[in-house]
């Protein structure tokens, strides 16, 4: 395929640099500031283009701009763009936010369901990542499902309607892991541990939890309903991290729930 990168941030770069490793070609990069524009186009070994005038013809325009600006600029490239098709990398905006585009050429999201903090280590780590495609044109959509797997990707169908709700778990998984990670950080240095020695054991249970389910990979004492332990554990957090006691207790109720150990646990995290 012949691609067209519309905004050179850190999703955008990343994917295509990863289509570029499986044989395809960035036919030119498109930004609002020209030296962003210039340095991705260095990278991906293409051209700059600009707005004024026709862009050059392509198979997917890569529309990978913030959000709150899908819709602006999908119609300021409707005038001046030919493609094949376009798509966004949003997994919360829905398609319809290309409608300007849409009038000339097939529409879609193509969003991968992975973390990219640069656009080398991110076209790396988009190997074996899943990627959500919804498109209302099934042609379109088997060319992105096949131009994923191309890619080493695994492609799943999303619909427009769950993309809130997928949003939402996406952060869930991602964002709130870190967050119980940090509290987890600040518990084990005020007992004069490195969070390091827990790597093994946090590995683990996320293996665990892929592998078995949640709920049947908890251990420790709120799946066991050992109340005497939670309340021993939640004074000690108290006595030792004041500030984190009620985020402590939120997710203790969290667990406990999953373990189907609410009402025992909920007096020990009152």
């Amino acid at each position: 395929m012949r691609i067209v990168l519309v905004g050179p941030g850190r999703a955008g770069r990343s994917l295509a640099r990863r289509f570029r490793e499986h044989g395809h070609t960035v036919a030119g990069v498109l930004a609002r500031r020209p030296e962003a524009a210039a340095q991705a186009a260095r990278e991906l070994d293409a051209v700059v283009l600009g707005w004024e005038g026709s862009l050059p013809a392509c198979d997917l325009l890569v529309i990978a701009v913030r959000d709150d600006a899908i819709e602006e600029v999908a119609g300021l490239l409707a005038p001046i763009a030919a493609a094949g098709g376009a798509v966004h990398l949003s997994g919360l905006t829905p398609v319809a936010a290309l409608q300007p585009l849409g009038r000339s050429m097939p529409i879609g999201s193509f969003h991968p369901l992975q973390t990219l903090p640069d656009s080398e280590a991110g076209a790396g780590r988009l190997a074996g990542a899943w990627v959500g495609i919804t498109s209302e044109d099934a042609v379109f959509a088997d060319r992105l499902f096949a131009l994923a797997h191309a890619a080493g990707m695994h492609p799943f169908e999303l619909d427009d309607d769950a993309k809130a709700v997928y949003h939402a778990a996406a952060a869930a998984a991602a964002n709130y892991t870190l967050a119980a990670l940090a509290m987890a950080e600040r518990l084990f240095s005020a007992a004069g541990v490195p969070l390091a020695a827990a790597e093994p054991l946090v590995r683990a249970v996320v293996d665990n939890g892929f592998a078995m389910g949640s709920a049947a990979a908890l251990t420790g004492p709120i799946a066991r309903g050992d109340v005497g332990t939670v309340r021993a554990q939640v004074a000690a957090v108290a006595e030792a991290c004041p500030e984190l006691t009620e985020d402590f207790r939120a997710l203790g109720r969290a667990t406990a729930r999953l373990a189907g150990t609410g009402d025992l646990m909920e007096e020990a995290l009152r």
